[in-house]
C-alpha cells in the first residue's frame, strides 16, 4: 500500500506504540501528554545531538544532523537524528556531493539499551525511509545511548523489518478509526509518562462503586449531640 502525505503518521510513534499501544494512542490520537524526569531529559538531550552544523565532512564520512525524511510505503514520516554518509566504493550518488556514498542512521537515546526492540524498531523505520528516498538498501544503524555512552549496532534483518511494517499498518489501522486500545497493565506502566493519565491513581487499588460510596460518606453530617 501506498499512503499520500495527508495519511502520514509521526515516526517517532514507533517506539511508544511497540512500547505500549495505548500510550501512543493517547499520544498521536487523543494528543495527550505529559512530561516526567525521563522525557525532558531525554528532549535536551536530543536537542545536544543536533547541536552543530547541518553537514560537516569528518574525512571520509559526512555528518548530516535533523535530516528530514518519509516513506509511502509504510505511510510515516520524521526527522533523523543523524545520518553518517561513509565513502564507499559501492555506495550511492547524492546530489550535488562527489563520490559515492553509504547512509547510516545514528539515533540518540538518553538511558541504556533496552532488551525490548523499541529503539532498533524506530531506527529500522528510519533505514526504510531513507532506503525509499535515496534507493539503496541499508544493513545497520547505530543507537548511541547517553548513560552508557555507546554505540550499540542495529542490522537491520528480516525479523525487524516485518515487525516494522505490522506495526505501522496496525497503527493506521487504529489511526483511522481514532480507537485508543483498553489498558493492559504491567511492570512498563512505572516507566511511562502517562501512567497517571492512563492508570489514575483513585481507580487503582479502589473500584468506581466504593470510590462514590466513601466520598458520600465523607460529606455525610454528624448529628447533633
Amino acid at each position: 500500500m501506498v499512503y499520500s502525505e495527508d495519511e502520514f503518521l509521526n515516526l517517532s510513534g514507533i517506539q511508544h506504540y511497540s512500547f505500549c499501544p495505548r500510550q501512543w494512542a493517547l499520544i498521536h490520537i487523543e494528543q495527550r501528554w505529559s512530561e516526567n524526569l525521563r522525557t525532558v531529559s531525554g528532549n535536551i538531550f536530543h536537542e545536544n545531538a543536533h547541536c552543530g552544523a547541518e553537514r560537516e565532512l569528518r574525512g571520509d564520512t559526512m555528518i548530516v544532523r535533523g535530516l528530514p525524511i518519509f516513506s509511502k510505503n509504510l505511510g510515516i514520516n520524521g526527522v533523523c537524528d543523524v545520518v553518517e554518509f561513509k565513502r564507499d566504493v559501492n555506495g550511492i550518488n547524492l546530489s550535488g556531493i562527489d563520490g559515492l556514498w553509504n547512509p547510516i542512521p545514528v539515533e540518540y537515546k538518553n538511558g541504556k539499551p533496552k532488551e525490548d526492540d523499541c529503539d532498533r524498531l524506530q531506527l529500522t523505520a528510519q533505514a526504510v525511509c531513507l532506503e525509499e528516498m535515496l534507493l539503496c538498501r541499508i544493513e545497520k544503524g547505530y543507537l548511541y545511548y547517553g548513560e552508557t555512552r555507546h554505540r550499540c549496532e542495529v542490522r537491520f534483518d528480516a525479523l525487524l523489518r516485518n515487525r516494522l511494517l505490522n506495526i505501522t499498518s496496525d497503527m493506521h489501522k487504529y489511526f483511522e478509526r481514532r480507537y485508543t486500545p483498553k489498558v493492559r497493565t504491567g511492570e512498563f506502566c512505572n516507566a511511562c509518562s502517562l501512567k497517571d493519565i492512563c492508570l489514575p491513581e483513585l481507580c487503582r487499588d479502589v473500584s468506581a462503586k466504593k470510590y462514590i460510596d466513601n466520598m458520600i460518606k465523607s460529606t455525610e453530617t454528624k448529628p447533633c449531640e
